[in-house]
């Protein structure tokens, strides 16, 4: 059963608010006053390489989606200062982790498989090729 706090991914994956860290900072750019006072930005730090709601393999995807935000401890920084609220934030920097994980969840595709074109194909590509070069070697002016 999930607490009020933990993180719901999908149906099966919830992630224990354990596993997760907020720091709220002050936000830059636009805003004014509000900015310089107010530290409405948040900083959410998951622990993905400790996490055991999260499959090992889906893990490893994880980190490797995450590319720049993740650590080399194996955490996952996310920062969120779109809106002018904290609690804004704090919602919006956590479904960006969930829908990074949910992603991670996805199984790789399987990987393609290299062929070749039929004989007849190539005949038949070939023979296209040279009726065209027929028609355009046809125009131009004709000679007695």
């Amino acid at each position: 059963m999930a607490a009020a706090n933990d993180l719901q991914v999908t149906s099966r994956v919830i992630i224990p608010e354990s596993d997760l860290e907020e720091q709220f900072i002050r936000a830059g750019g636009p805003g004014g006053q509000n900015v310089n006072k107010v530290s409405t930005a948040v900083q959410l730090r998951f622990q993905a390489s400790r996490c055991e709601a999260v499959p090992p393999d889906a893990r490893r995807r994880l980190l490797k989606l995450a590319g720049r935000r993740a650590t080399k401890d194996g955490d996952i920084l996310i920062e969120a200062s779109r809106f002018r609220s904290q609690d804004r934030n704090r919602e919006d920097a956590r479904e960006r982790l969930a829908e990074l994980v949910r992603e991670a969840l996805k199984p790789p595709p399987p990987p393609r498989r290299k062929t070749k074109p039929t004989r007849g194909s190539v005949e038949r590509r070939l023979k296209a090729k040279k009726g065209r070069g027929d028609i355009k070697r046809n125009r131009g002016p004709v000679g007695d």
